[in-house]
């Protein structure tokens, strides 16, 4: 297979896959969250009552865990992407 239809038709693939890195991330999030947060919903950045600590707390813990999920994930695809078509989609 070609690089550029390999891209192509890894494409939907990437997409879906993202996706399903979003939502797995937000719900591992949101447990995390309720663990060191003490509270159901993390602080958002525009509600007075949270202190810029908390806010900030919450953006770093949430950007980790949303790079690491994503990565995983899209090594995964790629991975499975490869052994299936024997081309490597990003190259």
């Amino acid at each position: 297979m070609s690089t550029k239809t390999a891209q192509l038709a890894y494409r939907p693939v990437g997409m879906l896959t993202g996706l399903a890195a979003g939502s797995l991330a937000g719900a591992i999030f949101k447990q995390i969250w309720r663990r060191v947060g003490h509270d159901d919903d993390a602080p958002d950045a525009m509600e007075p009552e949270h202190s810029l600590g908390s806010v900030l707390l919450a953006a770093c813990i949430q950007g980790a865990i949303f790079a690491v999920v994503k990565a995983l994930i899209d090594r995964g695809g790629a991975k499975t992407f490869e052994k299936l078509t024997g081309s490597w989609p990003g190259r």
